[in-house]
């Protein structure tokens, strides 16, 4: 191999780094050739900017399998496993112990080991057996068996997987909710319209940590504004994260992030006994908990133990169920370069969904993350989650512009609204998402800029001026917004955490300040940690706070006819999309 391609793989960036510097040698070659203007055009696609490279196990690069995957195997002694996936208990790491000790139906295991992955596979998409078999099955198989079972699924068959083995019922979608400026009143008006257009969950995140209190209340406010119900959370250092839920300004968390190996477990200061200590934590405090993980993070920080992605992602798969997670947001997330950088690589990221559902787990199923240069292969990466329909067909549909996006570019943005819309007409799909009027959209921006005004003012916090509130009714991004006196927002913030301010207060303020509306929502999603209801497994809430979860409103899909379907009044709204011609006007 070329010293170049060995440097490239040392740098921060090895996929894009190593496509320039494999494109220059190449350049190199063929200098002295006539060259063809249909490969010139061609090799200035956007699709040829991005970066890729043929399977190298040895560094990790390999997607659905590696010849160094372990063989699957489990032996259990008077209650205990003390062997899985060919390593005997005295070998075990802690992610092999946590697995073999929490994870995994011990009385089970032996039976379930003992039918081939390939039937297994073949359950899964047989419409005559139920999705309460398998997982009744599934309990008790490794997850070097749960890779090869994989394994044996195409892509369409995995989609098919998908549709039958999604914990809830309906699907749904997230939204991230964040700008430039780190803009509360911002932040409250795109809260508001992503509501409004159909977001079950939002997210924030600041470019500034300090600002994640003013934050937090303005997506609080500004989610309800647009719809009655949004659950809400600020991704922020776990400690600050877990004041703030504590203090009801947020509803759930999905921060805590699963490795699957040791090293890179170790790296980020943590064990699975920890991760399962702070879920408990959150849990105990009435907080719906997610956690976090995605195929490629071993491989770019250097500990991938020759595995493949796909057998790595279903360690840290199984290390989430067994400390209790009600689910995860995996699908490689922000380390989506890596895996759409090898063969199979997408193909491999529909296949972790699958596993996060087979182990009955919540699937957010990333999305979240611009891989690619090409429209076209963004779109066909979410496609594999859109059809047959997740938990959460995104852990983070930005529902601003690329540039306001503190999470980095997504794969679909708020100028994608119409594409998205139009895409679950053409196929009858429920993305989890609506259409919407302008009307609509400035009335819910305006009330959630008036509305964190009349709190700001109520509390003390930094003034908000009615010019700013205009401006984030109308605008687009951050661009068009007024700029916010930035120490005087870090000083309320601080102010926020010192005074102990809480969801409580916010009612308070919302209701003396003549929001009785927006008052009684917020109490509601406070009621809500007392219930506990939505933190069952897959949990969201309708917007008169019915629980909708994997335990009331099971997925039931067994076969055309049964499941899910797109119809009714949902069907009716799906087709409600801008620019459509009635033929009555004609």
């Amino acid at each position: 191999m070329p010293d170049g391609l060995l440097r490239a793989f040392r740098s921060r960036n090895p996929a894009s780094d190593l496509y320039r510097t494999y494109g220059r040698i190449q350049q190199e070659g063929v200098k002295s050739m006539k060259r063809s203007k249909r490969i010139e055009t061609l090799d200035k696609r956007p699709v040829n900017l991005d970066g890729y490279i043929n399977e190298w196990p040895e560094m990790g690069f390999a997607a659905m399998s590696s010849p160094y995957d372990p063989e699957p195997s489990v032996r259990v002694e008077n209650g205990k496993i003390v062997e899985l996936d060919g390593k005997k208990r005295e070998d075990f790491d802690f992610i092999d112990q946590f697995i073999a000790d929490y994870a995994i139906n011990i009385e089970l295991a032996e039976r379930s080991m003992s039918v081939p992955a390939l039937d297994i596979a073949r359950m899964i998409v047989d419409i005559h057996v139920s999705r309460k078999e398998i997982l009744t099955l599934i309990s008790g198989i490794t997850p070097a068996r749960m890779t090869e079972v994989i394994n044996h699924l195409n892509v369409v068959e995995l989609m098919m997987g998908m549709q039958k083995m999604r914990a809830r019922k309906t699907p749904g979608n997230q939204a991230h909710i964040t700008n430039l400026k780190d803009d509360p009143v911002q932040i409250a008006a795109d809260a508001a319209e992503g509501a409004l257009r159909g977001f079950a969950e939002e997210e924030t995140t600041m470019g500034v940590a300090r600002y994640a209190p003013l934050s937090s209340i303005a997506l609080l406010i500004g989610s309800q504004a647009g719809r009655p119900g949004v659950l809400t959370q600020c991704s922020a250092e776990e400690a600050t994260e877990l004041e703030l839920g504590i203090r009801g300004l947020t509803t759930y968390a999905e921060t805590l992030s699963v490795y699957g190996t040791e090293k890179v477990f170790i790296d980020g200061d943590d064990t699975p006994y920890s991760k399962a200590f702070l879920n408990s934590a959150y849990a105990s405090r009435g907080l719906k908990v997610r956690f976090t993980s995605g195929s490629g993070s071993e491989v770019l920080m250097g500990n991938s133990e020759k595995k493949s992605m796909l057998y790595l992602e279903c360690r840290c798969l199984y290390a989430t169920k067994g400390a209790g997670s009600q689910g995860i947001q995996n699908g490689s997330v922000s380390c989506i370069g890596v895996p759409g950088a090898v063969p199979g690589g997408i193909r491999e990221v529909i296949g972790e969904n699958l596993v996060a559902a087979l182990l009955g787990l919540e699937c957010a199923s990333s999305n979240d993350q611009s891989f690619s240069n090409s429209d076209m292969r963004r779109t066909a990466r979410t496609m594999l989650q859109f059809l047959p329909g997740t938990d959460f067909i995104f852990s983070g549909y930005a529902a601003e512009p690329n540039y306001d996006n503190m999470f980095a570019g997504s794969n679909f943005d708020a100028e994608d609204f119409d594409d998205y819309n139009v895409l679950q007409r053409d196929m009858q799909v429920d993305g989890g998402l609506r259409p919407v009027t302008e009307e609509e959209v400035i009335r819910v921006r305006r009330k959630a800029g008036k509305a964190v005004q009349a709190v700001f003012r109520q509390l003390g916090l930094s003034p908000i001026s009615d010019e700013q509130v205009e401006a984030v009714t109308y605008a687009h991004g951050s661009k068009d917004t007024l700029p916010r006196d930035v120490t005087a927002d870090l000083m309320a913030a601080e102010d926020v955490l010192k005074r102990g301010i809480t969801g409580v207060d916010i009612v308070k303020a919302l209701a003396e300040t003549g929001y009785e509306d927006l008052a009684e929502s917020v109490l509601n999603m406070l009621k809500q940690r007392v219930v506990g209801d939505y933190m069952q497994t897959s949990a969201i809430l309708d917007r008169d706070f019915h629980v909708l979860s994997g335990v009331n409103t099971p997925n039931d899909y067994m076969g055309p006819g049964t499941g899910y379907r797109v119809e009714g009044e949902r069907w009716e709204e799906i087709k409600r999309i801008p620019h459509i011609i009635n033929p009555q006007d004609i």
